[in-house]
């Protein structure tokens, strides 16, 4: 073909799909995802210790941690728990509930977040002065909730069955998030 002849879409690249110009693709998506930021935060280490004897209905708070997704479309939290459990004494009793809980701008009770995890001192080591450590994480990808502003991520731990002979000492509590959009509810 000469320069004189009109032009004729003779490019046989499949990776350009008919495009007009390689990059438009790229530039759509590269905005796309510069549109969505992520946020990533993490809460202070906290200590709580369950005592000797202590049973449901008492919870006690391990970490806590406010998140404003207010900029986020359709936010998708991943949150991140980990600790040390420590038992000073020897242990022959005592399993503890975990849950995370949920509590935005205007609702007025948490709501929790994936499952409870059981937590057994007992099927680690029970005796004096041993040590573990504990962690998981969940997600949650309300899409659609009204309530996707400013929440308070709480993990609370609640005995099922009370310590006997020693105490339970949960150090160095820490609650992650990783939030980021979700481009689609599912």
């Amino acid at each position: 073909m000469n320069s004189m002849s009109k032009y004729y879409k003779d490019d046989c690249d499949p990776c350009k799909n008919g495009r007009k110009d390689y990059y438009d693709d790229y530039d759509k998506h590269y905005k796309k995802e510069k549109d969505c930021q992520a946020i990533v935060k993490c809460s202070c280490p906290s200590s709580s210790t369950i005592p000797i004897g202590a049973l449901a209905p008492t919870t006690f708070t391990l970490a806590s941690l406010n998140l404003n997704t207010a900029k986020l479309k359709n936010p998708c939290v991943k949150l991140e728990f980990a600790s040390n459990i420590i038992v000073a004494g020897t242990l022959t009793a005592g399993t503890l509930s975990i849950q995370v809980f949920k509590q935005c701008g205007r609702q007025l009770t948490p709501t929790p977040i994936g499952t409870a995890w059981t937590l057994s001192p007992l099927t680690v080591d029970g005796t004096a002065g041993s040590a573990t450590t504990f962690s998981f994480f969940v997600c949650d990808c309300d899409c659609g909730s009204c309530f996707d502003d400013c929440c308070t991520y709480t993990v609370v731990a609640t005995p099922t069955v009370a310590p006997v002979g020693s105490a339970i000492s949960i150090n160095n509590s820490t609650l992650g998030a990783i939030a980021a959009c979700e481009e689609k509810c599912y």
